[in-house]
């Protein structure tokens, strides 16, 4: 038994460098991939989530109990961003 093992170690010992180095290799690569398809996903929603008009809105009140006058609803989502009743703040000092 013991010689049957002895003759497998020595068999698998050459291939076991170029499989070590390549899972190492593989799994740099692999958490590199994961990190850069995390910032692409990151970059576009929050790309998507600027276009949101609601803080620019003369209906938005900013409280969390009652965002939106007109539709409270969809305040601050993504279903706000072509709102049919946007209407842009106007400052109260320039009148």
């Amino acid at each position: 038994m013991l010689q049957l093992l002895y003759f497998l170690i020595h068999a698998i010992q050459p291939f076991l460098v170029p499989i070590c180095f390549f899972c190492a290799w593989s799994l740099v690569l692999l958490v590199s991939w994961s990190i850069w398809s995390t910032i692409r996903d990151t970059i576009t929603t929050s790309q998507k989530m600027h276009q949101i008009p609601c803080v620019n809105c003369q209906f938005f009140t900013g409280d969390y109990r009652l965002k939106c006058t007109v539709r409270p609803s969809i305040a601050s989502t993504e279903e706000a961003i072509n709102c049919s009743d946007y209407q842009p703040q106007t400052n109260p000092l320039l009148y």
